[in-house]
């Protein structure tokens, strides 16, 4: 028997995703609001909050959809079975969606790491601690990642490209890496695979923030994202907020912003009965996400992205309104397209599981 789902982790999730797609598509990069983009390197705007909140609503769903199961009798080496397979796939995905992407853009090598490859490796072992260890367990793995991973990197300091998980990276898998110094023969990857071992930590924050709405106690929901915040605001003093190298800092401020989120979204939407504004994005996020992935790739490789932009809203909006607001809307357009599609497949009962 499948766990009942809660609309407000549907909802949450589909929010996730318009966002993921609102920043990674604007219609013109050399004109985005500062909002809509990643900080240049430590720091944490709004974009930096998205990947995250996604890490840690896939912790929470695994507290939600797989520990219920194994509490209901069903073994844990089939469950565990289930969660490698599902993380397999979500990581072929992720490679897949790179190869298309060397395909049709002409880049000069393909990447190994992506956002699809570190959701299902945070996926996997999330899903084999959240069914093999106590809550307790969980907290003490939660603080050996932040507090290990602050000591790997702070003997070399955290500059772009030398700092140690770039090392690895480089060491491991130049030159297929998300930015690539062939002269200087360094590279950095913000999804690489030593900033992996922290962003275990957000999904695990996701599987604990889970298992509190599973036993209806919103009040420890909202205290831990309350103290989270402030918390990892006072480690960046140390330990410097940076996405890129996913430090410990902004694991437990991007979870405590996400566990607030949650605990607004359950408190909304379950309990008081509001509209779940973003579940249709919610339950096909995948789909949502490798669909607009595949789309960008191929109107880039075709060349029509340009002419569409310029045609639909530069061409027109530029002169009275400067090129800001053009940029921002084509976004806007391309969110709302894939808000229909993801309409019309809820509609049919069409779900992409991966």
């Amino acid at each position: 028997m499948k766990p009942p789902r809660l609309a407000s982790v549907d909802a949450l999730r589909g929010l996730t995703v318009a966002a993921m797609l609102l920043v990674n598509t604007p219609g013109d990069w050399s004109h985005v609001y500062a909002p809509l983009l990643h900080a240049e390197w430590h720091g944490c705007t709004p974009t930096d909050l998205v990947f995250p909140f996604f890490l840690f609503i896939v912790g929470v769903s695994t507290a939600l959809g797989v520990v219920p199961r194994a509490e209901a009798g069903v073994p844990r080496a089939v469950l565990l079975r289930g969660v490698a397979w599902r993380a397999a796939k979500i990581v072929l995905l992720g490679v897949a969606l790179h190869l298309l992407a060397f395909w049709l853009l002409d880049r000069p090598h393909v990447r190994v790491w992506g956002v699809l490859q570190r959701i299902g490796v945070c996926f996997a072992v999330a899903g084999v601690l959240a069914l093999y260890l106590r809550p307790r367990a969980q907290w003490a793995a939660i603080a050996a990642l932040l507090l290990g991973y602050w000591a790997l990197l702070a003997p070399a300091g955290y500059a772009p490209y030398t700092n140690l998980a770039a090392r690895v990276d480089t060491a491991l898998f130049a030159p297929w890496v998300y930015q690539w110094d062939a002269v200087a023969g360094r590279g950095q990857d913000p999804e690489g695979l030593l900033s992996t071992l922290p962003a275990i930590a957000t999904t695990l924050l996701g599987v604990r923030a889970g298992a509190w709405l599973r036993a209806g106690a919103l009040g420890r929901l909202v205290a831990a994202g309350a103290l989270a915040v402030p918390a990892g605001l006072l480690w960046a003093h140390a330990f410097p907020l940076n996405k890129a190298l996913w430090t410990s800092s902004y694991v437990l401020f991007a979870g405590g912003c996400a566990a607030l989120a949650l605990a607004a979204c359950h408190a909304l939407v379950d309990r008081r009965g509001w509209p779940p504004l973003g579940r249709r994005f919610g339950v096909n996020a995948i789909a949502a996400y490798a669909g607009a992935a595949v789309m960008t790739y191929l109107l880039l490789g075709l060349g029509w992205m340009g002419p569409v932009y310029q045609a639909g809203f530069a061409g027109w909006m530029t002169p009275r309104f400067g090129p800001y607001v053009p940029s921002l809307a084509f976004a806007l357009a391309f969110v709302g397209l894939w808000w229909c599609v993801a309409w019309a497949m809820d509609r049919r009962g069409w779900y992409l599981k991966v």
